[in-house]
């Protein structure tokens, strides 16, 4: 079987390549294939109320209708990607340290906290970066006022240089800088995918009445915990700074009252065992699919329009071997949630479309495989072009706004902070606009 190589990608990056990478992996409960696994949890509105719920879907396999859950979404697998390269860059790697990058950074209680394209929901055209400031020519300026921000914004599929020498992220995952009054950048995702679990032949009853399952919390010092309203808000008082405002507000409300008071807002007392969380979701077959799109990527250019289309191929080149780097990255950590936990039955079918109803098919590529790849990449895209992402880290350093810090708070619904946290999403199932889905 061949191995995708510099040449692959090059003959792909071309006019009249291949349409699409497809990676399909088949996957498996790792407790058994009789256990039940945790899909994405999303909320829905039930009248005045948010209510969990599971992705239902109908989808045709082997010729056949089927009954699905959506178990990580596309949302989902870009942030998980996204991450892969971001523990990589945190441990030091010595290639994708140098890849352009912008970073956000906040002080906050005495502590630096800093976040890059990588992480942040929009990358480029996130809210935090538009509103922060950079240091130009020794003066401090807004971001959206600096010549630099300007040439991303204004950057578009016929000239795309600017974005790809501050934020190649944006232009794998995705990204649309929605807040603009005109001439809004909309990048689609060239890399997508998702994980799905079959559950069995459609049936309506199976999404109507979904499985719930029991939780219960035990308190050793006692089932119920009640106490005079001064306690309860001397005790809420002592710990205002760790408890969220909704929390905390809820908690004074409550001790107005003249009788007994519950404390089990503060996480004194037992829970009885109910029955009213969702429950896993046992599958017949769970599939995780990825597609990366060359045809998208060949209708991105780069400024190279005097006849180096060299050039052009060159940048396209270095965005695939970035993302194909990202994808073998997350492939290797089947981390998704807990009581989700999974193992690959056997390895990732890569296949290239190459037109006319031909396959061929091609190795997985291994994490040091495609850093090798990414650093030939990285070599011809020098050679072609005054690319150099070998020298040192290109690094934008934004000063995040001050206000912006004062007014974040993690808050959850009711629901989610009394649901058994233990079958709760992960968080990058949310981080991701799901405005992007038609980008």
């Amino acid at each position: 079987m061949d191995k995708i190589t510099l040449d692959v990608l090059k003959e792909a990056c071309k006019a009249g390549g291949p349409s699409c990478l497809t990676s399909r992996t088949e996957l498996a409960p790792a407790a058994g294939p009789e256990a039940a696994v945790a899909p994405a949890k999303f909320v829905v509105k039930q009248g005045r109320d948010n209510v969990s719920t599971y992705s239902y879907e109908r989808r045709y396999i082997d010729g056949e209708e089927y009954n699905t859950v959506l178990i990580d979404s596309k949302q989902s697998q870009l942030n998980r990607m996204e991450g892969a390269l971001v523990r990589a860059i945190e441990d030091g790697h010595s290639i994708l340290t140098k890849i352009p990058r912008v970073v956000v950074q906040y002080e906050r209680n005495d502590i630096t906290e800093r976040y890059s394209d990588l992480e942040l929901p929009h990358r480029v055209f996130d809210g935090h970066i538009r509103a922060g400031t950079i240091q130009v020519d020794g003066q401090e300026q807004t971001v959206t006022q600096t010549e630099w921000y300007r040439a991303i914004r204004d950057a578009t599929p016929s000239n795309a240089r600017a974005l790809l020498d501050a934020s190649p992220a944006t232009l794998i995952f995705g990204g649309w800088d929605s807040s603009r009054k005109a001439r809004q950048g909309r990048w689609r995702s060239l890399l997508v995918g998702e994980i799905i679990g079959v559950i069995g032949v459609y049936a309506a009853n199976v999404v109507n009445n979904p499985s719930k399952k029991g939780g219960a919390r035990i308190d050793p010092v006692g089932m119920q915990v009640k106490l005079p309203g001064e306690v309860l808000k001397s005790l809420a008082d002592t710990q205002k700074d760790e408890l969220s405002p909704e929390t905390y507000n809820k908690i004074i409300k409550s001790a107005e009252s003249k009788e007994l008071i519950s404390a089990s807002n503060l996480g004194l007392g037992g829970i009885p065992p109910t029955l009213d969380t969702l429950a896993g979701v046992a599958c017949k077959r769970i599939i995780r699919a990825h597609v990366f799109s060359f045809a998208a990527l060949r209708q991105i250019r780069f400024g190279f329009n005097d006849g180096n289309s060299d050039g052009n191929v060159a940048c396209r080149v270095l965005l695939a071997a970035l993302a194909l780097n990202a994808l073998a990255r997350s492939d290797s950590e089947l981390f998704l949630r807990a009581n989700c936990d999974l193992v690959e039955k056997g390895e990732p079918v890569v296949t290239i479309d190459f037109r006319y109803g031909k396959y061929q098919e091609f190795q997985p590529l291994s994490i040091e495989e495609a850093d090798n790849l990414l650093e030939r990449a990285i070599k011809y895209a020098e050679d072609q072009t005054d690319i150099k992402w070998t020298d040192e880290p290109k690094l934008v350093q934004v000063q995040g706004n001050p206000k912006i810090i004062t007014g974040a708070v993690d808050e959850g619904s009711e629901e989610e902070n009394n649901e058994d946290t233990s079958n709760t999403t992960n968080t990058v199932d949310s981080t991701e606009s799901s405005d992007e889905d038609d980008l």
